[in-house]
């Protein structure tokens, strides 16, 4: 090279360390795209140059200010672990969300929100298989994306079968892209159904809903291939009815959502109660120590171990708040709880020592491995 090295050369040069939430948990948007009329991407980069490390099909925990409320959300990564520099975000504004509506109106290049992760186990690479059927909703799109992407910058031409339900053709996010990937790769195919035809009377594609008969057109060969599903609730109902009728091994299934839109993202912990008297910690429950952080906290009877750890002041990776989504599942080192989950933890994990800290409640000391 003839000249002076200059800075951005030297940058360039370097390679960066790995981005890690626990030593720096501030990601800075850097671009925003719009996708549809309603859905946006939103690209970040670390803070300080740093290599983002996620299994294609995992999840980012953004923690916004939204009117003087700490909220916690999660959403798929769209974009691929294979371009580590950024990672992308795709939403599709909500009516009445408070998350998607905030980011669509306020979230621009430039600024700067705390995230967690990447966490999650929705990734085909932890189920590898010689044939996949990728099955999406709406924005239930976002992590097959990422798992398509994947495969098209590694030059992985996958047997993959991508169907995507619509309302419209004009709400099918990454359309052009997909177009890009199934003529780049020989080995995968797309399907579009849409509810209707919308500002496009000459579309050709299949409308109205995914059936069996409609899913056997498409892939015949359904029932060998590694099944992956993200949508709304509904939509994943159906397809697990379809597949169900259709004689499907349903351990080939697996399925993502975060159907709990707008949850409540900071529930009020009761704290610990203070003596009158000299403003002391009164101990009234159960001691709750997390071994990683080095921090013991005192869980009320009865209150929430996330709750607690809140009231604290400790940041636990949240979402739901109601063992849905699986954001603050840790390992319960030793004692015992009682944990009313609604789906976020599977049995496996329980009788590994997995526990939910939102929906769960101490009947014993604890050590939780966090």
């Amino acid at each position: 090279m003839n000249g002076p090295i200059t800075r951005d050369v030297w940058l360039w040069q370097l390679v960066p360390p790995l981005w890690n939430t626990e030593d720096d948990d501030v990601l800075v948007c850097c671009q925003v795209r719009q996708e549809t009329h309603d859905v946006k991407s939103f690209i970040f980069r670390p803070r300080t140059p740093g290599l983002v490390r996620f299994l294609p099909g995992q999840f980012l925990t953004l923690e916004l200010e939204i009117d003087g409320a700490t909220v916690n959300r999660c959403y798929t990564i769209s974009s691929s672990p294979t371009r580590p520099d950024t990672l992308s975000i795709t939403v599709k504004r909500v009516t009445g969300g408070t998350v998607s509506n905030w980011l669509h109106d306020n979230l621009a290049a430039g600024m700067s929100v705390r995230a967690l992760g990447p966490s999650g186990e929705f990734a085909c690479a932890l189920h590898p298989a010689g044939k996949y059927l990728f099955l999406s909703g709406g924005s239930g799109i976002t992590p097959l994306m990422s798992m398509s992407r994947s495969f098209h910058d590694l030059g992985e031409d996958r047997d993959v079968v991508f169907v995507h339900n619509a309302r419209t053709p004009a709400d099918i996010v990454f359309r052009r892209e997909l177009g890009l990937l199934a003529a780049n790769q020989p080995g995968f195919r797309t399907a579009f159904v849409c509810e209707g035809r919308g500002s496009e009377p000459d579309w050709a594609s299949p409308t109205g809903y995914l059936d069996l008969a409609l899913l056997k057109r498409i892939a015949p060969d359904f029932a060998e291939r590694e099944v992956f599903c993200c949508g709304p609730a509904p939509y994943m109902a159906a397809v697990r009815a379809l597949l169900s009728e259709g004689g499907f091994d349903m351990k080939h299934y697996h399925e993502e959502s975060f159907s709990f839109a707008d949850a409540p993202g900071e529930q009020e912990g009761e704290g610990v109660p203070l003596t009158e008297e000299t403003g002391a910690v009164e101990v009234t429950g159960f001691s709750v120590e997390f071994a990683k952080s080095g921090r013991t906290v005192v869980c009320a009877p009865g209150q929430k171990l996330l709750d607690a750890a809140r009231a604290a002041g400790l940041r636990l990776p949240s979402s739901c708040a109601k063992g849905v989504c699986g954001t603050c599942k840790s390992r319960l080192v030793s004692g015992e709880v009682d944990m009313v989950h609604g789906g976020g933890i599977r049995q496996r994990e329980i009788d590994q020592g997995m526990i939910l800290p939102c929906c769960s409640t101490p009947r014993s000391d604890l050590v939780i491995e966090r």
